[in-house]
């Protein structure tokens, strides 16, 4: 399996919303095509080599970027994630059966199904 952003998570909002879900990557240095890649390197340029010496100040500089006129939302999070997290080779076998790749671009584009769906 491409490990590329995939979560056991999106499984669970298929299940949730009672619908498939597809995913569509970006190709590794396609960034360019990538809105939210694109709004960092604004943002980087918005810094321009400020001191973000503690998180206020990072929000302060957030709070005054524009990037097409528009403002970025933004909101700070303290969640802690746990690293070096996996499933086991059962548990990821599961996940693969609701996983439908598309042959032309099996690492970039997949649908993931609801749980007991035929």
């Amino acid at each position: 399996m491409c490990g590329r952003n995939f979560s056991p998570s999106h499984g669970a909002v298929c299940d949730t919303i009672g619908k498939p879900l597809q995913l569509l990557y970006y190709p590794p240095y396609h960034s360019k095509y990538n809105p939210i890649e694109r709004c960092w390197g604004i943002m980087e340029l918005h810094w321009n080599g400020a001191q973000l010496i503690d998180v206020e100040t990072m929000l302060e500089w957030a709070k005054r970027m524009t990037w097409k006129g528009l403002k970025p939302v933004y909101r700070l999070s303290r969640k802690v994630y746990t690293k070096g997290v996996s499933l086991s080779k059962a548990a990821m076998r599961a996940v693969e059966a609701r996983l439908e790749r598309n042959p032309l671009l099996p690492k970039w584009d997949i649908l993931i199904h609801r749980f007991g769906a035929d």
